[in-house]
């Protein structure tokens, strides 16, 4: 087996004075390069092929770094260490309280290295790196230690005796070896969300970053290493997906894979899981709508609309993607939208000054195009955007204008299909009834907002309205101790929360006879007679 490796990634950081926001403005050597190898089993090891793979910044399209280019054999490796040590009991066998003190020290040494996480998880996405550092990395930091305190608090049925005859009483149990499918938009972000939960319960974890932004999950395996958690405990392994992600979802030393990713990801996953039917937690795509209501504040739904559409260049499957307006208002709400859509400042997404960075790769920009070019060969009509802006410094880069479209129909495409990049469709409705009617119909059913003034028109909406999450007068909002998770075909089980928790446990009934007798009062149904 490979020795640890005892080179660490450098990276050459200063800091500059503070951006007008007051937060500190970060520039890193802009020339950086990194060779990744797999973690596994609590070392830093080369594939086996010893190939590697080309990483690079979306903003220019330069090699940022080299990630080793795993194989079945080295994903068969990773599950083998993860299996030992659940075995073992290295990890599962100690107190939750202990646990949570690696967990909740794994969320310090990641504040520590904030700055420098942050700048990688930007360089490495194209996402803004306000939206990395003052966003994504303090939610990473708050759902670990989350977690580390939730490992304290599992919770069963109250001991009682049901039957009159003896006291049942519920465990709650690791699964096992759990995989976590991590996908591009939220590299480290989600995968905490999938780790946390599955290491705070007390299981062994291989996780799969996606091919395109793999850093930032690797520099998380040297920060776990440092804050105790045991070799094999969590493993990482970077490589194709198709190639990959058949062995972690049919292997039987696996008991359950965890998937973030698009629907069709989703289903092959199911699919293969069912050979050997491991459990499946599913988050899958959105297309989430966004119903203003006539009483509404205007400022106030363009401003929220603006916001929900465009973080992470709309690369989210929570994002606003559809907004129903009142026929009445929605020329005048419309053009609201198209006045703030016009202020973003694209560019460089390492400098503060910018608002929307590159979309994450040629193939993610090109997909959107052909949606907006699709909406407008069936009618559409793009008030703003659409395009890619013109200049030197996008040239190299994947960036794309924010988008505004209006003149859109329930039938389209655009309306129907997640597209999952800086696009904002707008349609009229004619009754409240029509606009939850049509903010139901499309396939997902993950996250959802209402807009309005009258409490009890919104609480109405809110409880038709078929989405995992219904959020009022805001689009986006998450807490560390609520759910998220999705309706239909954006999926199933939670992330976030206890419930998130529960996900990654079995449930185990214990029963204790108090009779202390050998034949029990119900014996005789089986041989005999009753006595």
């Amino acid at each position: 087996m490979a020795k640890k490796s005892k080179k660490a990634n450098k990276i050459k950081s200063k800091k500059t004075k503070k951006s007008a926001g007051g937060s500190k403005a970060i520039v890193l050597e802009s020339k950086f390069q990194g060779s990744y190898q797999l973690y596994i089993d609590g070392r830093w090891q080369n594939a086996y092929s010893k190939q590697t793979f080309d990483v690079i910044n979306p903003a220019n399209s330069q090699v940022i770094a080299k990630a080793a280019k795993a194989d079945i054999a080295d994903t068969k490796r990773a599950i083998d260490a993860a299996r030992k040590a659940f075995d073992s009991g290295v990890w599962s066998n100690k107190t939750p309280a202990e646990r949570a003190s690696i967990l909740w020290k794994l969320a310090e040494l990641v504040e520590q290295n904030l700055e420098r996480l942050s700048y990688l998880e930007s360089l490495n996405q194209g996402k803004t790196i306000k939206y990395s550092h003052d966003s994504d990395f303090p939610f990473i930091i708050d759902n670990l230690k989350f977690f580390a305190g939730a490992a304290r608090m599992l919770e069963g049925k109250a001991a009682a005796e049901y039957t009159g005859l003896g006291t049942s009483f519920v465990r709650r149990e690791p699964i096992g070896v759990c995989a976590c499918i991590i996908p591009w938009n939220y590299p480290l972000y989600i995968a905490v969300w999938q780790i946390a939960p599955a290491l705070a319960a007390g299981n062994c974890v291989v996780a799969k970053p996606a091919t395109l932004t793999p850093i930032t999950l690797l520099e998380f395996c040297r920060l776990a290493e440092q804050a105790g958690v045991p070799a094999g405990v969590l493993n990482v392994i970077t490589g194709s997906g198709d190639v990959l992600g058949p062995e972690l979802a049919t292997n039987p030393k696996v008991d359950m894979v965890s998937v973030t990713g698009d629907n069709s990801t989703g289903k092959k996953v199911m699919q293969l899981a069912a050979s050997t039917l491991k459990r499946v937690h599913l988050e899958l795509g959105g297309k989430a709508p966004m119903i203003v209501l006539e009483d509404c504040d205007l400022e106030i739904a363009a401003e929220g609309a603006i916001a929900g559409a465009y973080w992470n260049a709309g690369q989210d499957c929570t994002a606003v993607t559809r907004v129903y307006v009142p026929e009445k208002l929605h020329d005048k709400y419309v053009a609201m939208l198209a006045e703030r859509a016009k202020k973003f400042v694209l560019g460089n997404q390492l400098s503060w000054a910018t608002d929307m960075g590159p979309l994450v790769s040629a193939k993610q920009r090109e997909r959107v195009e052909w949606y907006v070019k699709t909406g407008i060969e069936q009618g559409a009509k793009v008030v703003f955007g659409g395009k890619r802006p013109v200049g030197k410094d996008f040239d190299k880069g994947f960036f794309l204008q924010p988008t505004i479209i209006s003149n859109t129909q329930q039938h389209m495409r655009i309306c129907q299909e997640e597209i999952f990049g800086p696009v904002l469709t707008v349609f009229k409705y004619k009754t409240v009834e029509e606009a939850i009617g049509k903010s139901n119909d499309v396939v997902y059913g993950l996250a959802s907002s209402v807009w309005g003034k009258d409490v009890t028109t919104l609480m109405k909406v809110a409880a038709k309205l078929k989405f995992g999450t219904v959020w009022i007068n805001e689009h986006g909002a998450l807490a560390s101790e609520m759910p998220h998770g999705g309706y239909k075909q954006s999926g199933f089980g939670k992330d976030l929360s206890m419930y998130s928790l529960e996900e990654y446990t079995n449930l185990k009934h214990i029963y204790i006879d108090q009779t202390n007798v050998a034949r029990k009062p119900w014996h005789y149904v089986v041989y005999g007679k009753k006595e």
